[in-house]
């Protein structure tokens, strides 16, 4: 296995990711990890000793998180997560991990490694932080004015990741709506439940914002616009509630307390998460939180590694064209 990791992208690039690739190694003796950006800054945040199995590519350029995606990847050609990218295409990297601009990378992904035919448009699948672990919702940033066709695909593929990444059998996969009736939401949402209540998915009807820690669902289908906010406001609301208890639980001796507040952390941390995958492009590629720290990193070759062992993308290949025939 070989995961180029895009060492220059990220808030707290290079340094975390260089961490984060380096434990990564260290964890999974069998994989490669490539270092992918300015080597002299890369190799400034590296130990003494290195595990063997760490290179470098060099890319001399950097796509900032403010910068517009498409035209920072056509104009930087030697950026780091066009070069990451690139050996994904090559077929000299399994997957290519990055915390940075999300549009870049969903850029270079769509020009460097191209759709899976029958992907109208790639989705970002990620799992759901809370106490109900596996549960996976897509898209949550790549596509905000889906059409219902695509709200479909994501479907698909969303079932596919959780069967085979996951470990469900016959997911269920249910569409994020304003109330659970059929019948409910603007037009995208009747059109979309109908397709994928006719679909053969295990398809379960709507579900609403306050049922994603339910477990109802194995699977939750959106357009990016409302699976952005709804991550995020996931992402904020355990914030929330970690600092609360630990400020009420300061000095607390109570064992069983704080290992339950460690817990909660823990299945709340999107950090353990690591990456999520962008699904439909030809090739992988996962997407990690832009302030991700070390442990993210890791988590994300991780989650690389999981979709390569499961071959992600010849079954979404194959799923797509056997649906179309």
């Amino acid at each position: 296995m070989r995961i180029a990791l895009d060492a220059m992208g990220g808030d707290y690039a290079p340094r975390e990711i260089v961490l984060g690739g380096l434990a990564a190694a260290e964890a999974y003796p069998d994989t490669t990890i490539i270092f992918v950006g300015r080597e002299e800054e890369i190799r400034a945040e590296f130990p003494a000793s290195l595990p063997p199995n760490i290179e470098i590519t060099a890319a001399d350029e950097i796509i900032g998180m403010d910068e517009h995606p498409a035209n920072a990847v056509h104009s930087k050609k030697n950026s780091s997560i066009v070069a990451a990218t690139r050996l994904v295409k090559e077929k000299r990297a399994d997957a290519v991990v990055s915390a940075g601009n999300t549009g870049a990378q969903m850029a270079a992904a769509l020009f460097g490694l191209g759709r899976i035919k029958g992907a109208e448009r790639p989705g970002i699948g990620s799992v759901v932080p809370g106490p109900v672990k596996g549960r996976f919702i897509v898209d949550i940033g790549a596509n905000v004015d889906a059409s219902p066709a695509q709200l479909l695909q994501y479907g698909v593929m969303g079932s596919i990741y959780s069967e085979s990444v996951l470990g469900f059998e016959r997911p269920r996969v249910a569409l994020l709506n304003i109330g659970s009736e059929e019948g409910k939401g603007n037009a995208l949402s009747i059109a979309a439940y109908e397709l994928l209540k006719n679909s053969g998915l295990n398809f379960i009807g709507n579900i609403e914002g306050r049922d994603l820690f339910s477990g109802q669902a194995d699977v939750v289908v959106c357009e990016a616009f409302a699976g952005n906010i709804a991550i995020k406001t996931m992402e904020g609301v355990a914030a929330m509630m970690i600092g609360f208890l630990r400020e009420r639980l300061a000095g607390c001796q109570d064992a069983s307390l704080s290992a339950a507040l460690a817990e909660l952390r823990a299945a709340t941390d999107y950090a353990e998460y690591g990456g999520a995958p962008l699904l439909g492009v030809n090739g992988l590629s996962i997407v990690c939180h832009g302030s991700s720290k070390a442990l993210a990193v890791k988590n994300g070759v991780r989650v690389a590694q999981e979709c390569a062992e499961a071959d992600i993308v010849g079954i979404i290949s194959r799923r797509l064209a056997a649906s179309e025939a």
